[in-house]
């Protein structure tokens, strides 16, 4: 399973708002900058982020993004999930709609491919964004 640079983007960007998780609403231009994400397609992840009960935002001069639930409560399933769910309709890891499939489901391989996205989401579902921000702080420690 491939993940899409907007999956990646996404989980980067909620990780630099947990990093400051309670300081306030993080301006887009901030997130962008410290995570390596052109802002025009920051603004869009965003704001489809913000339909997801995760981050949410504050207008006006002091305004910006900021997390809705704490850092250990979020994992990266629940982010990959909200952000997959227009490919609900794909049954398969091999992203064939089931409508296209040549095999009409009737695929060898579709058992297989289970297996693995279910090993993939066990790993998203056990990792939580506080984990990576420790994991962050762990290999910064160890490089000084």
């Amino acid at each position: 399973m491939l993940i899409t640079k907007k999956n990646q983007y996404a989980l980067r960007a909620i990780f630099e708002l947990a990093k400051y998780n309670g300081q306030g609403p993080q301006k887009i231009s901030e997130i962008a900058q410290a995570q390596a994400i052109p802002v025009k397609f920051l603004e869009v992840i965003l704001n489809q982020l913000k339909g997801s009960g995760l981050v949410d935002s504050k207008r006006g001069f002091y305004g910006g993004y900021f997390l809705v639930r704490q850092p250990d409560a979020i994992t990266v399933g629940d982010i990959m999930r909200f952000m997959e769910r227009n490919l609900a309709q794909t049954k398969c890891v091999a992203l064939v709609p089931e409508m296209n499939c040549p095999f009409k489901g009737d695929c060898a391989f579709f058992p297989m491919w289970n297996q693995v996205k279910d090993a993939i989401y066990k790993v998203y579902d056990d990792t939580t964004i506080q984990n990576l921000i420790d994991n962050e702080k762990q290999t910064v420690s160890c490089n000084q």
